[in-house]
């Protein structure tokens, strides 16, 4: 009983890192995917250099410091 109580719980933290990768990766905060024409249609989230690529928003390179 001991043994798989300690397996359960080892695995729920091995998953638990895959999610949290998975959820870091994501949209970052509903900057992407925002339909757009021009860079300006796009919202100004510093530190963040996001543009209108293809018709939709998308942060372009590292953040600027």
């Amino acid at each position: 009983m001991d043994k798989t109580l300690k397996f359960v719980y080892i695995m729920i933290l091995f998953l638990s890192i895959f999610y949290i990768l998975i959820v870091c990766d994501s949209n970052a905060f509903g900057m992407t995917l925002r339909p757009c024409l021009t860079d300006k249609d796009c919202p100004r989230m510093p530190p963040h250099n996001i543009k209108c690529r293809k018709g939709h928003c998308v942060p372009i390179g590292k953040p600027f410091k």
